[in-house]
């Protein structure tokens, strides 16, 4: 098994609570374990939605060819190990004796129909492998994945793409993606078919989801439950009200204001650490004029003075004491410090109200102009509070910004592909699923085409050839101190551009009742075969 590059090894800082060694868990008394979590879990097609929340859930459910320890190490998972036999071939050995939870076995044909469904249309998961990079087997056990360009990170996020039971598919018109467009989806959309830790016994798209123990599951058991529940509590309140009454065991997020009510509790337990997710604000510079906008014939985003000035009104300093209570990380970056060793040389653009003002004059709007802001809230950490922050500040320089705060499944349908990048400027947050830089490039700052094609995550469409080369480049370079110099050169430009307006790393903060073990890994997985209740 190889591994070029591992920038998981710098987190080491993910919380720990007493986890027992693996394979204790088996001589304990089996438990009920109820979660909630402020979004809902809609379909459960793995290839629907790229989104944090909605794979870890799924990943208690179905697996990858590889996993992520608990550190966010690479480990095997459905391929026992891999290795490059030459610059464009990797091969994987995959996992004998795996099973579906249907008693299907698990071979080198579910992994092929794997890689074409993740690739086809409607998947919002195509990016997890390359579009030309060609699957063979060799033997039931064997794959090989052919490549046309060398590739030392192919499989960094291949413990997120989920492998599919073939015969399963295709005997229930699951063989093509469940597109998040689609608003009937298909019967079979609202059950699963994995190999991992659980299986689904119920499902109630929105509201509640309960998992039962796979008792085929090939891995030995570490967690002692012998149910999930798991229910959407949107309100915060409701939410950490539930924690404290004992009806749920443990509750993602904790609003900042409530930690100390469950600290001071005897019976609850916060769980706060380093999350990779980075909050930021992105601008619609694609369109030729915004819709929400009060200026006609002209889009204020396409001048790199107006971005300058949007970034530079935001007072990121009180956003971090008033709103997040000092649980977040101000950053110049939209990837987390953590997962780039140049990343202490940038830094933010400073907070100035004056300069921010002499920019919009500069760049034609000495009176400012008014635009409408699309916030998820009950996203992430105190999301909506962030975006009314913002609001206030950016209204202190001339910008006039109305806050459209939806719940999260709106949101998305509105200003993510399915809904045609429909938004003018929008609150939205990343965590690398390779936590490498070259996902949050090809990702969020290749250009794209007002149909999609480009970087899937790109929304306010941003474009600067230069990047997009850079991109290219960085996903075959094998130097790493050379790739992380590519990286750099492309990180100078997007803060040169001000493409973005990043804003902070969010921390992770969960409410535990007081006898629940669990690990809390720092991309924000909540995987119940962690999970113990004492």
């Amino acid at each position: 098994m190889t591994s070029t590059i591992s920038p998981a090894r710098v987190l080491r800082r993910s919380v720990m609570l007493a986890l027992v060694a693996q394979g204790a868990a088996t001589a304990a008394p089996a438990a009920d374990f109820r979660f909630a979590f402020q979004g809902t879990l809609g379909a459960l097609d793995p290839y629907t939605l790229n989104e944090t929340f909605t794979l870890g859930m799924l990943g208690n459910v179905y697996e990858g060819l590889t996993r992520r320890d608990k550190d966010l190490e690479i480990i095997p998972g459905l391929a026992t190990s891999w290795e490059q036999i030459d610059d464009l071939t990797w091969r994987f050995h995959l996992r004998e004796g795996v099973t579906f939870a249907n008693g299907n076995a698990f071979d080198a044909d579910d992994v092929l129909f794997s890689a074409d469904r993740v690739r086809a249309d409607g998947s919002n998961l195509a990016a997890r492998l390359p579009a030309d990079a060609e699957f063979v087997k060799v033997d039931p056990y064997t794959v090989d994945v052919k490549l046309t360009t060398p590739n030392p990170i192919l499989n960094y996020e291949w413990d997120t793409w989920y492998i599919m039971d073939k015969e399963w598919s295709e005997a229930n018109d699951m063989v093509a993606p469940v597109s998040a467009k689609d608003t009937s989806p298909r019967p079979a959309a609202f059950t699963a078919m994995g190999t991992g830790a659980f299986t689904f016994e119920s499902h109630e798209p929105g509201v509640k989801t309960v998992f039962v123990p796979n008792p085929g599951w090939w891995d030995t058991p570490e967690h002692n439950l012998d149910r999930v529940t798991y229910t959407t509590i949107a309100a915060d309140g409701t939410r950490v009200a539930a924690l404290l009454s004992g009806d749920v065991d443990l509750i993602d997020p904790v609003p900042v204001q409530d930690i100390p009510r469950i600290e001071q509790n005897a019976d609850t337990d916060v769980l706060t650490g380093p999350e990779l997710r980075v909050v930021y604000l992105g601008m619609n510079q694609m369109r030729a004029e915004l819709a929400t906008s009060d200026i006609k014939g002209r889009n204020p985003f396409q001048d790199p003075k107006v971005r300058k000035a949007m970034y530079q009104a935001i007072d990121i300093e009180a956003i971090k004491s008033r709103v997040m209570r000092g649980l977040s990380t101000p950053t110049a970056l939209l990837i987390a410090q953590e997962l780039f060793s140049q990343a202490s040389d940038f830094q933010r653009w400073p907070y100035d109200p004056e300069a921010a003002k002499a920019l919009l004059a500069e760049a034609g709007y000495p009176d400012g102009f008014s635009v409408t802001l699309d916030c998820p809230n009950d996203r992430y950490v105190n999301d909506e509070a962030i975006c009314q922050a913002a609001v206030a500040m950016l209204a202190k320089v001339g910008v006039r910004v109305t806050l459209n705060a939806q719940t999260k499944s709106l949101w998305a349908a509105k200003i993510l592909a399915a809904g045609g990048f429909d938004t003018d400027f929008y609150l939205l947050a990343w965590t690398p699923g390779s936590l490498d830089s070259w996902n949050v490039l090809v990702n969020l700052a290749t250009c794209r085409d007002r149909t999609g094609k480009g970087g899937p995550f790109n929304v306010g469409g941003y474009c600067n050839p230069k990047v997009d080369d850079l991109a290219a480049q960085i996903l075959g370079e094998t130097d790493a101190a050379r790739r992380d110099d590519l990286i750099a050169e492309a990180y100078r430009i997007l803060h040169e551009d001000t493409a973005y307006l990043p804003l902070h790393q969010q921390n992770l903060v969960w409410g535990k009742r007081a006898n629940i073990e669990i690990a809390q890994r720092a991309d924000n997985q909540v995987l119940f075969y962690w999970a113990r209740v004492n």
